[in-house]
C-alpha cells in the first residue's frame, strides 16, 4: 500500500461493543475510526445469539448513564433482558448518537505496530486498512476470543457443530434431532432448557458442574421503572461505590452471627430475591471465609437434590471441589429442572473424558454417543484472548504475545510497559465480569480520555508506564485475589480453562471502588506509574 492510501487520525477504538462505542462518543471532538469484526454493534450482544442468552444484571443498571435524555427514554421489556432487547438497545444507541459514521464492520484489525519515530501507531485490518494514529483504544472486551474444543476428529463429524458465540443469527431447529450439548457454565444453562424442549434427545457433557440459582427474571414493573428514572443520577453514584457496581444488598453481619435457623431464612431470601447474585452476598464473609462459604454451597446442592428426582444425577450436578463465586455464579430458568425429563442425559466426562469427534457423534473413553448436532459451549480464552489474536508490536519490535508468554502484565489494567498511547478497557486485571460492564467501562472510557485530552492540552506525544509500576500492580492483584476464596477455582479468571495457558489471577477482586480509587490517585499524584515524552 503506498503513502497515498494510508489513512491519519487522532484514536482508533478497537471494538464497537458497549465500551467501544461510548470511546468513540466520548472522544467525538478527535478524529475517531473504530473497526469492528462483526456487521453489527454491541459486542458480546451482537456475537452470543444462542437460546436464552440473558444478562443477569438488572437492565435499569446494566445500561448507559452518560446521557439523561437516554435513560428516561429507554424502556426495558424484563428486569433481566434478552439477547434481542439488548442488541435492539446498542442499535439504538448507535443510530441516537450517529455513531456509526466512526465505525467500519466487518473488519477486524490484524496488526498493530508503534513507529518510535514518529510516535504513532500503525493500525492493518483484514480489509487492507492502514491508519496512522497518536492513540488505540482496545474496547476488545474479556469474552470475545471462543475457545473451541481441542479434541481430534473435528472434521469428521457429518452432522453440525455450533459454537454458542458464534450461533447463526437465523437461529437453529433442533426438532427431532440428537444433540450433545459440551459446556455447563453460563451459557450453557441459559440454552440447554430451551434446546430440551425442541431435541428428541439432549446429551448433557458435563466436566464440572455448576453453582446455579434461578433468575427471578419477570416483566418490568412500572413503578420499579418510575422509581428508577427518577433517582438514575443518586443511584448511578452508589453502583460505583459498591463492590460490583451493582446494587445488590451488601449485609455487614458473618454467617457464624447468625443462628442454623436464621441463616436458613436469609438464604432462602437470597435464592428467590430478583438479585441474581445475592447468594454470594448473603452474609458479609461468603467470599473470604471458607465456612461461611461452605455453608452456602450446601444449601445450593439441598437445593438441587430436592430438585433433581434422580439421586445420581442430582448427586453429579452437585459441585463438591470449589467455593461458590469461585467461578462465576450461573443464573438459570429452568436448568436444574431440565434433567427430570425422560429425553435428557447426563454424561460424567470428568469420569469418562472426551476423546474426539467420530463421523456419527462423540467417543468418550467408555461410550460411543450416536448425535445429529453438537453444541460446544467450551467458553473463552478470556480476558488476554482478544489481544494476543492480533499482532501488536511495541517499543524495540517486541510482541504483546511474548511479552505476555507467561501471564499479563499490565498498570492498573489499562496500560503495558513498552506499548505507549494504547489503552485497554476491561483489561487484563481489571475488575472486568467481576463488575458490572457497561457502568465500569463508561468510568474507564472517561478516565482514559481525561489522559488523552490533557497529553493533547499539554501537547505530550507519548504516555506509556514503567516495568516497576507493572510489578506493583501485579502485587496489588495478587493481594487481593490472596484474600478471597477464587484461588481455590480454576476458571477464566486465572485461564485454567484454556490448556496450557500461562499466568496467575488475571482479574481484580478488590472490588470496584477500591480499583476506582487507586485509578484516580495515580493520576492526582502526578501520574505515578507513568511517564511522557
Amino acid at each position: 500500500m503506498n503513502s497515498a492510501e494510508i489513512e491519519t487520525v487522532d484514536v482508533v477504538v478497537v471494538g464497537a461493543g458497549f465500551s467501544g462505542m461510548y470511546a468513540i462518543h466520548r472522544l467525538r471532538d478527535y478524529k475517531v475510526v473504530c473497526f469492528e469484526a462483526g456487521d453489527g454493534v454491541g459486542g458480546t450482544w451482537y456475537w452470543n445469539r444462542y437460546p436464552g442468552a440473558r444478562v443477569d444484571i438488572e437492565s435499569v443498571e446494566y445500561s448507559y448513564g452518560f446521557d439523561e435524555s437516554l435513560q428516561q427514554e429507554w424502556s426495558w421489556p424484563e428486569y433481566f433482558s434478552a439477547q434481542p432487547d439488548l442488541e435492539r438497545y446498542a442499535n439504538h444507541v448507535a443510530d441516537r448518537f450517529n455513531l456509526r459514521q466512526h465505525i467500519r464492520f466487518s473488519n477486524p484489525v490484524t496488526r498493530l505496530a508503534f513507529d518510535e519515530a514518529r510516535e504513532r501507531w500503525n493500525v492493518y485490518t483484514e480489509a487492507g486498512d492502514h491508519v496512522v494514529c497518536r492513540f488505540v483504544i482496545a474496547a476488545t472486551g474479556s469474552l470475545t476470543a471462543p475457545n473451541s474444543p481441542p479434541w481430534p476428529g473435528r472434521e469428521k463429524f457429518c452432522g453440525d457443530i455450533y459454537h454458542t458465540a458464534r450461533w447463526p443469527a437465523e437461529g437453529v431447529d433442533f426438532s427431532g434431532k440428537r444433540v450433545g450439548f459440551i459446556g455447563t457454565g453460563s451459557t450453557g444453562i441459559q440454552a440447554m432448557p430451551i434446546i430440551a424442549r425442541q431435541a428428541k434427545e439432549l446429551y448433557v457433557f458435563q466436566r464440572t458442574p455448576a453453582y446455579c440459582m434461578p433468575s427471578g427474571n419477570r416483566p418490568l414493573d412500572k413503578e420499579h421503572e418510575r422509581d428508577w428514572k427518577a433517582n438514575y443520577a443518586t443511584r448511578r453514584e452508589q453502583m460505583l461505590d459498591t463492590y460490583g457496581a451493582s446494587l445488590v444488598e451488601y449485609p455487614e453481619y458473618s454467617a457464624h452471627d447468625c443462628t442454623p435457623e436464621d441463616r436458613e431464612k436469609i438464604l432462602e431470601k437470597a435464592w428467590n430475591s430478583k438479585s441474581a447474585f445475592q447468594l454470594l452476598f448473603a452474609f458479609s464473609d461468603v467470599m473470604t471465609d471458607a465456612e461461611a462459604n461452605e455453608m452456602v454451597c450446601e444449601f445450593v446442592r439441598r437445593k438441587i437434590r430436592s430438585i433433581v428426582k434422580n439421586p445420581k444425577t442430582a448427586d453429579l450436578l452437585c459441585p463438591k471441589t470449589y467455593p461458590i463465586g469461585g467461578k462465576r455464579l450461573c443464573i438459570g430458568n429452568g436448568y436444574f429442572e431440565m434433567f427430570n425429563q425422560e429425553n435428557v442425559t447426563l454424561v460424567d466426562v470428568r469420569d469418562s473424558p472426551i476423546k474426539e469427534f467420530t463421523e456419527t457423534g462423540l467417543l468418550t473413553e467408555r461410550d460411543q454417543y450416536e448425535l445429529d448436532v453438537i453444541v460446544t459451549a467450551t467458553g473463552f480464552d478470556a480476558v488476554t484472548g482478544a489481544m494476543t489474536r492480533i499482532d501488536i508490536e511495541g517499543c524495540g519490535q517486541r510482541k504483546l504475545v511474548d511479552k505476555w508468554a507467561e501471564g499479563p502484565s499490565t498498570y492498573l489494567g489499562a496500560m503495558v510497559a513498552g506499548f505507549p498511547n494504547l489503552f485497554m478497557i476491561h483489561g487484563p486485571s481489571t475488575p472486568a465480569a467481576q463488575a458490572q460492564m457497561i457502568t465500569t467501562g463508561e468510568w474507564q472510557v472517561n478516565w482514559t480520555a481525561d489522559i488523552i485530552d490533557e497529553m493533547m492540552h499539554k501537547g505530550h506525544a507519548r504516555i506509556d508506564v514503567t516495568e516497576s509500576a507493572e510489578q506493583e500492580w501485579a502485587d496489588e492483584v495478587d493481594m487481593v485475589s490472596g484474600l478471597s476464596l477464587h484461588k481455590f477455582a480454576d476458571s477464566w479468571y486465572n485461564g485454567k480453562n484454556i490448556e496450557g495457558k500461562k499466568g496467575g489471577f488475571m482479574v481484580y477482586v478488590g472490588g470496584f471502588p477500591r480499583f476506582r480509587l487507586l485509578c484516580e490517585e495515580a493520576v492526582q499524584s502526578g501520574y505515578k506509574g507513568f511517564v511522557f515524552a
